[in-house]
């Protein structure tokens, strides 16, 4: 606590990525819970920054703000497939703090010319790839290749690890036609139940860069755990604290 009444000014709490934590700010009941979940969401994003709550762990008591140091990196966002979609979700994942690689198995396509925002480009193919990197249960892996014979050995692998979002662009008649390939390949109902696909929220977008508004608001849905209906006339709350599948253990945040 870095602003607030003096008898809580210092305290601190250790807040590790599923959200537990240790210590105890003193004060009110809620206050540890709250600052808990407030810390957490800049655990998420791998980010140092502040926070404001009030005293009695709402939003409307007497101000408190919380220093949030985080020790853990940027959550990843993998984009296989190399095509004009990815290049607006490279901008859209990059603005919301991930570190954004794209993967494809054409050198002609996967250029850092053409993808300048992203973190790095490989060319390689998208299964291969997948198997070699390192993933965590904040990464999300967005399929945009649209080609069978990318995308399913890609996503027989990737619906079996511990990653926040699975995604994959197509049709309901390609979503269909690929499903039944992958149980071909040995994938039970739950790991299909897994693929968000077609990938995105409905927003009825056709751009590349509203198609890239679209699916980034389904990973911050399922992030947050929020419903993606309008918030106007909703009776949903307009902050969610969801359980989250942790990231590695070494990874923690403190609230000062």
């Amino acid at each position: 606590i870095t602003d607030g009444p003096d008898e809580l000014m210092g305290r601190a709490l250790l807040v590790r990525p599923d959200g537990s934590y240790e210590g105890t700010l003193g004060g009110h009941p809620e206050l540890d819970r709250t600052a808990a979940g407030e810390a957490r969401a800049l655990l998420d994003a791998g980010r140092t920054g502040t926070a404001g709550i009030g005293e009695d762990g709402s939003r409307c008591g007497r101000p408190l703000t919380l220093l949030v140091e985080s020790s853990v990196p940027a959550p990843r966002m993998i984009v296989f497939g190399a095509v004009d979609f990815a290049s607006a979700l490279v901008r859209v994942g990059t603005f919301l703090g991930y570190r954004v690689t794209v993967c494809d198995a054409r050198p002609v396509f996967a250029t850092k010319a053409r993808f300048p925002e992203a973190d790095e480009v490989v060319v390689e193919w998208p299964h291969r790839y997948l198997e070699s990197t390192e993933v965590d249960g904040r990464t999300v892996l967005c399929v945009l290749t649209h080609d069978a014979k990318f995308d399913v050995p890609l996503l027989e692998r990737a619906l079996r690890l511990p990653v926040a979002y699975v995604g994959a662009m197509g049709s309901r008649r390609t979503h269909e036609d690929r499903n039944a390939r992958l149980r071909e390949a040995g994938l039970g109902e739950r790991e299909l139940a897994r693929l968000r696909s077609p990938i995105g929220l409905d927003l009825g977008a056709r751009t590349p860069e509203e198609t890239a508004v679209s699916i980034a608001a389904e990973i911050v849905a399922g992030r947050r755990g929020g419903s993606g209906v309008p918030l106007a006339g909703a009776r949903t709350p307009i902050h969610h604290d969801v359980p989250r599948i942790p990231a590695p253990a070494r990874t923690v945040g403190s609230v000062a």
